[in-house]
């Protein structure tokens, strides 16, 4: 069995690609089960953000699981596999763990340092664990990239080495607006993208929250924790936009919806200046809105150059250089582990030996002392202990070396080691 990673993100693929590839949390389910009914793909996990689709999958064989993964993807998105090979990033084993944990510790991200991605890894990791799709190699290796997630962000200055996409997006209404002080601010959306918005936008000293959603509960509660730390809010249902649209300066829309939530026709019939930051994947806003006078219109294309272009610094090359320390720390010990059967199994096969020895003095001598036969059984055991010390240690050490597995394999050979009795 080995790890493999295949996805598309914003550094493979253009908007409208990920637009497509792009999976609802309804669909996450009916996805994972397609993967496991697949013959090489033994656990998965999907990780769908606004700038990437990513399965983590642990595969029986390299090419039969890529074929597996990309099968289903380019299934989902209505591609023929070879349309969607040009978009995919893959990686295999130690390359596949290293993308993990850069994607955890927010160094894969459009904006470089952003931690909202830790929250979406742990939330598909919560679905995969629910579902049953992530198993034992999964569960370690996603558990450890969240440390070293929170490691990178609380022991370097990743986070400053740039601001969130929300934040980003919010300095280009700034300008546009010429501030967002006394502004009314329509939000459309309640998830954490909408909680990470509601939150700059107060601090930005906005006059009015408005929290639009497809359950208006939802809505009503975001809306609460906003008017709770003393910006007016409320919240709506996302039949009343039209009319929400007529009084606002920015929107911010951040839904999971697959469809179009703003049309080009909603928006020209309200008055302007207005600003519209279109922050989901797939878009909530038409293209063409960004067509119309007065309007301006700032979405993931917009930001995606600029924000790729902002990696730079000594807080970068810190999160760089831990990442790349906790990724060896992580494959030393999984070769490390790996080894342990077959030094079981050697440490097995030396008792065996010593207890049929034992047992053939036993049938020579049958007259042989208690204590005599006690003090040889001790003995023989301690001279077979001493010699397979060094070699068991040593095999150990070897093994967190990049050809672990071949000195846990010259065991087996060595010693004939049954792999399937190892295995056990």
């Amino acid at each position: 069995m080995s790890l493999l990673a295949v996805g598309l993100s914003h550094r493979t693929a253009p908007l409208a690609v990920l637009e497509r590839a792009a999976v609802g949390a309804d669909d996450v389910p009916k996805l994972l089960d397609e993967l496991l009914s697949h013959e090489h793909v033994a656990e998965a996990l999907l990780l769908s953000t606004c700038n990437r689709v990513e399965v983590y999958a642990e595969v029986d064989s390299f090419h039969g699981g890529l074929a597996d993964v990309a099968a289903v993807l380019a299934r989902h998105g209505g591609w023929d596999v070879d349309d969607l090979a040009g978009h995919l990033f893959v990686h295999h084993e130690s390359s596949a763990v290293e993308h993990l944990f850069l994607v955890a510790a927010g160094m894969d991200s459009m904006v470089v340092g952003e931690a909202q991605i830790l929250g979406q890894l742990r939330g598909a990791y919560a679905t995969a664990g629910d579902l049953g799709t992530a198993g034992r190699v999964l569960h370690e290796l996603v558990q450890q990239a969240l440390r070293v997630g929170k490691r990178a962000h609380a022991e370097t200055n990743i986070d400053a080495a740039g601001a969130s996409v929300v934040s980003e997006a919010l300095a280009d209404a700034a300008l546009a607006l010429g501030g967002l002080r006394g502004r009314r601010a329509l939000i459309v959306g309640a998830g954490s993208l909408a909680s990470l918005t509601v939150a700059e936008l107060r601090r930005s000293g906005v006059a009015e929250v408005v929290v639009a959603n497809r359950t208006p509960e939802t809505a009503d509660r975001l809306a609460a924790t906003v008017a709770a730390a003393g910006t007016p809010a409320r919240g709506v249902g996302v039949d009343a936009i039209p009319a929400e649209l007529t009084a606002a300066d920015i929107v911010i829309t951040c839904t999971g919806s697959l469809d179009t939530v703003m049309t080009t026709s909603m928006v020209a019939a309200v008055a302007t200046p207005l600003v519209i930051c279109d922050l989901a994947l797939p878009r909530d806003v038409e293209p063409a809105v960004r067509e119309l006078p007065g309007v301006t219109l700032v979405d993931l294309e917009d930001l995606a150059d600029r924000l790729r272009r902002a990696e730079a610094g000594t807080s970068v090359e810190d999160a760089r250089t831990l990442v790349a320390a906790e990724v060896r720390r992580y494959l030393a010990t999984q070769r490390s582990a790996e080894v342990t059967p077959t030094v079981a199994a050697l440490r097995r096969r030396g008792s065996e030996v010593v207890d049929a020895e034992l047992l053939r003095l036993s049938a020579r001598l049958p007259g042989l002392p208690t204590e005599v036969r006690a003090e040889l059984a001790r003995t023989v055991h301690r001279v077979m202990e001493t010699l397979l010390h060094t070699p068991t240690v040593r095999v150990k050490q070897l093994a967190e070396g990049p050809a672990g597995s071949s000195y846990a394999e010259a065991l087996r050979e060595l010693f004939a080691l049954d792999p399937h009795a190892v295995s056990r």
